[in-house]
């Protein structure tokens, strides 16, 4: 039967009339004239990469995880209610997560509906074919990868055919994660990161990024279900000693490096007048270092409210302050105030680490900020620190020095202000220094010199390759970067969680008078898991069950 493109996984009917695959009744494109070119299906793959911005903060799997660890609260305003329920490990609605449930599927079909779509297709050469293809079997195994992380076993589809399905073991998911990835990195070219088409692949899937990945993955289902080896579809393993070959291969022939200086990865690098950079000669990298492994790309071309995925990093927006004088906050900009940072990891950390100051700011500290309202915009959770790598970075609009605009408007010449949409740098989802780590903790020959060489940049001593080191190198060079919630998960370091969140001591109004305290519970009872969205569990009649510890209606944020 003839299949018109749109977007149905089994009886969970969903669709949607904005999206790329739902054009086909307007350009009389279906199933069986598309795709026939290896343009049609590059084409397709450019709608598979879409999926990556498009859920908002609230319900992408870096910014809930962030919300989720022992380093950042949930913050907001007072009627924020949603990032408050995430960091409580409580919900706000049945329906909380339905967004990234839905976009996560959305980018499942898209890979699907193209990996099984290819038997009439033409293509250019056999190398460009094996680029496409390697591509999206990764951007398969990513969706799935988060939505296990998120929901733990969720139903495993890989054919675009409806179904309604239950969910499917652990096991068969990551097989599933490991196969796809597997073929990931035996089909893309090994291009060195300086040899890339920067005009064309940037921001595109690299054989180095499926082998960091498949460490990742590793790691993780290893850790977590407390097992030596990532099973696959035929029946096979990944073997430990495989990921640790894949790893060495990636640091040792992807032409991937530590940029000389760690501050120079974050974008308030740029700004001239902001006197910790001046005072530390800071230059911005730019996106698209060779530290970046993989990223989510922006652009101010296509930076529009009616594209569903808005095309900026809202992970930035989320994260800058709330209702300030913005001249006297310069460089830091305007945003909602959620994942205000916890005290406890800037009191853990040594002060001769320049990593904690180019981390994390004290909005007392006049030298970062000239002046914060401790009431603007009736913040909540205020601890009076905030993380640096992705909050709003604004520059003077011209030599008065009397207004500010992102700096997005003086880098790419973008025109018209809206704080909401401005920030568009990469959000970096694996860097370099974390495979260096990931290649010591999996016991790589050169596992001391890795660990070492992610010390050094900073200007810390050798440290044993011990795992304790090896936590707490993680926890300080990858803070706010989307990974420690799921490192305490696979680590079974949970207690921590609690722990660390025990007495935090906050500021909700102005002055330190009105200090409160609150603590942080970590509910074992969920496994770290999040609830599946009840309007999935409806649509599938009952086939889809929900999680454990999220089965009652008592946990809701009051």
């Amino acid at each position: 039967m003839k299949k018109i493109l749109y977007f149905i996984i089994g009886a969970m009917l969903l669709t949607s009339c904005e999206d790329f695959l739902d054009s086909s009744n307007k350009t009389k494109k279906d199933s069986s004239n598309f795709p026939q070119t290896e343009a049609d299906v590059s084409q397709l793959l450019t709608g598979v990469y879409s999926i990556l911005g498009r859920p908002e903060p609230l319900g992408s799997l870096f910014f809930v995880s962030e919300l989720m660890s022992d380093d950042r609260l949930g913050g907001g305003g007072t009627d924020d209610k949603s990032c408050k329920a995430i960091d409580q490990f409580k919900k706000d609605g049945d329906d909380t997560f339905n967004n990234p449930w839905r976009a996560m599927y959305f980018g499942v079909y898209r890979s699907n509906y193209l990996l099984s779509s290819l038997d009439d297709v033409e293509w250019n050469s056999e190398e460009s074919k094996n680029k496409i293809l390697g591509e999206a079997h990764f951007l398969r195994a990513y969706f799935y990868f988060d939505l296990v992380r998120m929901f733990g076993e969720v139903p495993l589809m890989i054919d675009p055919e409806p179904v309604n399905i239950p969910k499917s073991p652990a096991s068969e998911i990551y097989a599933q994660i490991a196969t796809d990835l597997k073929t990931s990195i035996e089909l893309l070219p090994s291009v060195k990161f300086q040899d890339i088409d920067r005009a064309k692949d940037l921001g595109r899937v690299t054989k180095w990024a499926a082998e960091a990945l498949m460490a990742r993955v590793f790691l993780f289902y290893t850790g977590y279900y407390r097992t030596d080896a990532l099973p696959l579809n035929d029946g096979g393993q990944v073997t430990k000693d495989q990921v640790v070959t894949w790893i060495v291969d990636c640091i040792e022939n992807s032409g991937h490096d530590l940029v000389e200086d760690f501050r120079n990865l974050w974008a308030y690098s740029y700004v001239k007048d902001y006197k910790y950079t001046a005072d530390n000669n800071l230059e911005w990298v730019g996106d698209g270092s060779k530290e970046t492994v993989f990223s989510i790309k922006y652009s101010a071309l296509a930076n529009d409210w009616n594209s569903p995925q808005q095309k900026s990093n809202q992970i930035c927006l989320y994260s800058g302050f709330r209702n300030q004088n913005y001249t006297k906050t310069f460089p830091f900009g305007q945003g909602w105030g959620m994942g205000t940072v916890n005290p406890k990891i800037y009191e853990d950390w040594d002060p001769n680490d320049l990593r904690r100051d180019a981390s994390v700011l004290d909005a007392r500290n006049t030298d970062e900020v000239a002046d914060f309202d401790f009431g603007g915009g009736n913040q909540q959770d205020l601890t009076c620190y905030w993380q640096k790598k992705y909050i709003p970075i604004n520059v003077w609009t011209d030599e008065t020095k009397t207004d500010v605009y992102n700096f997005s408007h003086e880098l790419y010449s973008m025109t018209g202000t809206d704080y909401q949409r401005d920030n568009i740098q990469d959000l970096i989802l694996i860097r370099f220094s974390d495979v260096l780590l990931m290649a010591a903790e999996l016991g790589a020959p050169n596992a001391q010199q890795y660990l070492d060489r992610v010390r050094n940049r900073v200007g810390l001593a050798s440290v044993p390759v011990t795992l304790e080191n090896i936590k707490a190198e993680r926890r300080f060079e990858l803070a706010f970067e989307g990974v420690r919630y799921y490192d305490l998960l696979r680590w079974h370091d949970e207690d921590l969680i609690t722990i660390n969140q025990t007495g935090i001591v906050t500021y909700n109004r102005r002055g330190q008078a009105n200090a409160e305290t609150k603590s942080i519970t970590f509910r074992k009872e969920t496994g770290g898991f999040l609830p599946i969205p009840q309007t999935q569990i409806d649509l599938s009649g009952g086939v889809l069950t929900q999680n454990a510890g999220w089965e009652g209606g008592d946990i809701y944020l009051n």
